[in-house]
């Protein structure tokens, strides 16, 4: 019997930490394994309990790795319906205050032991490898993929000094990706551009949302009410996250959309300046706490505004359009995939905005059809993602025997370059004063003896 593909995923975050990184690396693992046809494992970074207080929400800490992971199981099945047969590792990590996430303490792919490292996936490679210091990814896994979430250039241009730093991060980024990764996927446009990168969204919505849409759907067809109230927008109240481009549209428009009534639905560290501004207006803007969008006072919404341009992929424009309403969105890099579904509607500018907008409240939305319920699944993110990274076929493991002399010629050139680059920043990173002048937390080089104790770790595993 064949020995099955390993697949490792390492991640940045973890849940009860509601981000991204930690969302969807799960589901990716929970539907890699679903098949099995290969094994999974999926490696998310342990927190003291000082740092777990600072992170997750809630109040909510562990004692024990075994303690956290039967957390996330327990999340994990409640959405997805199935038990998972994926195995769950952790490495040690720390959370930076002033870059709001969590960086890697050690060489943390040594978590995957050499005799089954056949794939790495990579979720947000360049956060996982500005510090790195330890084997080399390509060296230890056959295909390193990485994927990026995030467009943190965005991000750096907002702090002082942001132009400069943006112009650096943009050149570092791209070392260490060219370095440790094989393939690269970008979810939209509106990342930062990589050599010979591919731009497919490997995002799937959390099933539940796939759910609310099947009932509104049978509402429908019955000929009841599905859709009672009107707009929303929900998301983490930052100016940066489309609240600002929201207030200005409605401000603007005051007069053509006196009849508009919006809720939103958020908490952040701008709260307080964007309350101001929405009690300026003249139109009746309700602001909330954060909910869970899955929650049921959002079920009978039929409009979701979103004109936020930050994203690199909208998974609330995602949830949005699983649950059957109407999304109104700009024409922007990060909606791209969301253009072929009926009830996503993009605007070019705010005249734009103001006629959709409209003539959502005045209809209803379109039924989804089984092909746009497919395309918005995880299953249907696990085909592109395997066909993106070409495991949907036997791969060639090995160069054909007909190919040139120059082409053997230049691939051992390119490994050449990429070796000795990797040899550079392995150097640079295993300096403690090289590595606090690019950023990183002080003392992670290695885990300190606490969080290795809790984690069950020896020398040989992290150093």
């Amino acid at each position: 019997m064949d020995k099955k593909e390993h697949i490792a995923i390492f991640t940045t975050a973890s849940l009860p930490w509601l981000t991204g990184t930690a969302v969807n690396p799960l589901f990716r693992a929970a539907y890699l394994c679903k098949s099995g046809e290969r094994d999974v494992t999926l490696v998310i970074p342990w927190l003291s309990l000082k740092d777990q207080g600072l992170v997750y929400p809630n109040k909510i800490t562990f004692a024990s790795p075994n303690e956290h992971e039967k957390y996330i199981r327990k999340w994990l099945e409640e959405r997805v319906g199935f038990s998972s047969g994926f195995s769950i590792q952790f490495y040690p990590g720390k959370f930076s205050i002033e870059k709001r996430s969590i960086l890697a303490v050690g060489d943390i792919s040594e978590i995957i032991p050499d005799e089954v490292a056949d794939i790495a996936v990579l979720e947000e490679p360049e956060h996982l490898t500005w510090y790195h210091h330890g084997k080399r990814w390509k060296t230890k896994f056959r295909l390193v993929i990485g994927i990026i979430h995030t467009n943190y250039l965005e991000y750096v241009k907002r702090e002082k000094n942001g132009i400069m730093q943006a112009f650096l991060l943009k050149y570092l980024n791209s070392w260490v990706v060219g370095i440790y990764c094989h393939k690269v996927i970008r979810l939209s446009a509106a990342t930062q551009d990589y050599t010979e990168s591919i731009i497919c969204n490997v995002h799937g919505v959390n099933p539940k949302f796939l759910e609310i849409g099947e009932k509104k759907m049978e509402q429908q067809q019955k000929g009841i009410m599905a859709f009672s109230k009107g707009a929303y927008f929900i998301g983490k109240m930052i100016w940066s996250k489309g609240y600002r481009e929201l207030l200005q549209l409605l401000k603007d428009h005051q007069n053509e959309l006196s009849a508009l009534e919006v809720d939103l639905f958020g908490s952040g560290e701008d709260s307080d300046e964007v309350h101001k501004a929405a009690e300026k207006l003249q139109l009746t803007v309700r602001l909330n706490p954060a909910r869970d969008h899955a929650d049921a006072l959002f079920h009978d919404y039929k409009l979701f505004l979103n004109p936020s341009t930050t994203d690199v992929v909208c998974t609330t424009t995602a949830e949005t359009l699983a649950m059957g309403k109407i999304v109104v969105c700009a024409n922007h890099p990060s909606n791209e995939f969301f253009k072929k579904f009926t009830n996503c509607w993009t605007y070019d500018n705010s005249d734009e905005f103001v006629k959709l907008t409209l003539k959502a409240l005045a209809e209803e939305p379109a039924q989804l059809t089984d092909a746009e319920r497919h395309e918005l699944s995880w299953d249907a993110a696990t085909e592109r993602f395997l066909k993106a990274v070409g495991l949907d076929k036997p791969s060639e493991k090995k160069l054909s025997r007909s190919s040139s002399n120059f082409m053997v010629a230049s691939l051992n050139l390119q490994q050449t370059v990429d070796e000795a680059s990797a040899f550079v920043h392995h150097v640079v990173s295993g300096f403690e004063v090289s590595r606090r002048i690019f950023g990183a937390i002080p003392d992670s080089l290695e885990p300190d003896e606490e969080i290795s104790k809790e984690l069950g770790l020896t020398n040989a595993v992290i150093k």
